[in-house]
Parts: structure tokens; C-alpha cells; sequence
């Protein structure tokens, strides 16, 4: 994988343990992930689909309490995770 890939994956990686520490907002994590051009377009296309996804709903959840939201954000963080373990290891095989 190009070192250039790495270094973007790992931002996208420290924006959410940010989150996770409460050190951001899913505003930012949102904005942090969805910059990363480089890397969804290195990526097939289902994965800009579903990390889209996942940001939309994380974002519609944070609109609400959790209490009152269909959307778990621990869930929605657990997800974001596998998408980056997924992608890290589509993109090595490339």
C-alpha cells in the first residue's frame, strides 16, 4: 500500500479515536473521513457507499438523545472500525 494511503487512513483512524475520547464532535469526524479523497477513490465504490452511510446515520444520531434515536453511535463506531480494518486490508492487497 503507498505510504501516502497509510498516512490518510491513519488520520481517518485518529479522527475516530477523537471522537471515541470526546476530543471532536461527528461533525468533525464526518468532515475528517469525507476529505479523505485519496483513499475512497483508491477504494471499489461500495466502500464510499457505505462509510456515506454510516457518517449519514451517525450524523442523524447525534440530532437526538441516544435514547431517542433508532441509531446507536457505540454501534455506529464499531461499524466505522471494521470499514477501516476492511479497507486497510482491501488496499494492501491491491
Amino acid at each position: 500500500m503507498p505510504n501516502d494511503l497509510t498516512q490518510h487512513l491513519g488520520a481517518m483512524r485518529a479522527a475516530l479515536r477523537q471522537l471515541q475520547d470526546g476530543d471532536i464532535g461527528v461533525a468533525a469526524l464526518c468532515g475528517a473521513w469525507r476529505s479523505q479523497r485519496t483513499v475512497l477513490a483508491a477504494l471499489p465504490p461500495r466502500y464510499e457507499q457505505v462509510a456515506e452511510d454510516l457518517l449519514g446515520r451517525l450524523e442523524a444520531g447525534s440530532l437526538f438523545t441516544e435514547e431517542s434515536c433508532s441509531f446507536s453511535q457505540h454501534d455506529l463506531i464499531d461499524s466505522l472500525n471494521t470499514w477501516l480494518d476492511k479497507a486497510t486490508h482491501t488496499l494492501a492487497l491491491a
